[in-house]
């Protein structure tokens, strides 16, 4: 057994669950089969002010990771690997986070971004598979980046722990799943208990659009709207109207951390059964998301005892 190993999420959940039967980190560690050391330098590093949670202590680690890695050079089979990926429509932020999670590769944004703007100099044609193909990347202004930064977002790690554990009907995550060639895109928003789905069209992916239908799906639940927890997309910039509309908190994931709003990104993999990755979601009409959305709420869940979500919200709105 090495004495110093990285952590997996399960792991991480296990210790967590054992810290709560009050298990010592010798038992812990003989348990998840790590060495006591491990835990314990876990416990010290990744404890936040609401105690020992898996999610917040995986994202602390991935971004001490991060930062210690080192940067990783531009060689042919690197850029063969990023051409890739850029040509399935991810970003260079998405590139970036999936090279260090999956390669241990460190490779800024900022150099897969000047790499394709090159490209495009010379001719190429990678860009155009960009969200935004005629803006180019946001130069350094002082160090500092002002492209995409959100104002005045609030942590899913100042969240209350409460909605990790679900014991509560009111925690809401939300998405935004963009259509073939960036063309519309639905904005998906399910509750985490009972695994209730909304989800509308929207033509436009901006802030302006997003933050409009976010507020007109979720005012009927006004009063079983307790927190919005998104990712770190622009188009949740204008977070803190929603939040007054609704009379609610929203929090916002960490960086590369999908697995922090992960049931929103499993109802979007349902979802697609009906919009394929193919979907032209500007052709897709508002009636034929209803009845898509209306099936899901409708179907009986195993994780909910064979009850459906439509049911259990109904149930939970008439107390």
């Amino acid at each position: 057994m090495r004495a110093c190993q990285q952590l997996t999420y399960d792991q991480r959940c296990q210790i967590a669950a054992l810290k709560k039967r009050k298990c010592t980190q010798s038992e812990i560690a003989a348990i998840i089969e790590v060495s006591q050391s491990t835990v314990s330098r876990e416990l010290s590093r990744n404890t936040g002010s609401r105690g020992y949670r898996p999610k917040q202590a995986h994202g602390k680690a991935a971004l001490r990771r991060e930062a210690a890695v080192k940067p990783t050079r531009m060689t042919p089979e690197m850029i063969a690997s990023i051409e890739l990926k850029l040509r399935m429509d991810w970003s260079p932020e998405q590139i970036s986070g999936w090279l260090l999670a999956d390669r241990d590769r460190l490779i800024s944004h900022e150099s897969i971004y000047l790499y394709v703007w090159a490209n495009k100099q010379a001719g190429g044609d990678l860009y155009t598979h960009f969200r935004q193909q005629g803006k180019k990347y946001d130069k350094r202004r002082n160090g500092k980046s002002t492209r995409g930064q959100i104002k005045n977002r609030v942590s899913i790690e100042d969240r209350p722990s409460v909605v990790d554990d679900k014991s509560r009907i009111g925690d809401w995550e939300i998405d935004a799943v963009i259509g073939k060639g960036h063309s519309g895109a639905l904005v998906t928003i399910v509750e985490r208990v009972t695994n209730f789905t909304v989800s509308v069209q929207v033509d436009s992916k901006s802030a302006k659009a997003v933050t409009k239908v976010t507020i007109s799906l979720l005012k009927p639940y006004m009063s079983s709207v307790l927190s919005i927890t998104a990712d770190n997309g622009k188009e949740f910039a204008y977070h803190e109207k929603i939040s007054k509309a609704l009379s609610t908190e929203f929090y916002f994931i960490h960086p590369y951390s999908s697995w922090e709003r992960g049931l929103n990104e499993n109802t979007n993999g349902l979802l697609r059964q009906y919009f394929p990755k193919s979907t032209d979601f500007k052709s897709v009409s508002q009636a034929e998301v209803k009845r898509a959305v209306n099936k899901l709420n409708s179907r009986p869940r195993k994780k909910l005892g064979f009850k459906n979500s439509g049911e259990l919200m109904g149930e939970h709105r008439l107390r």
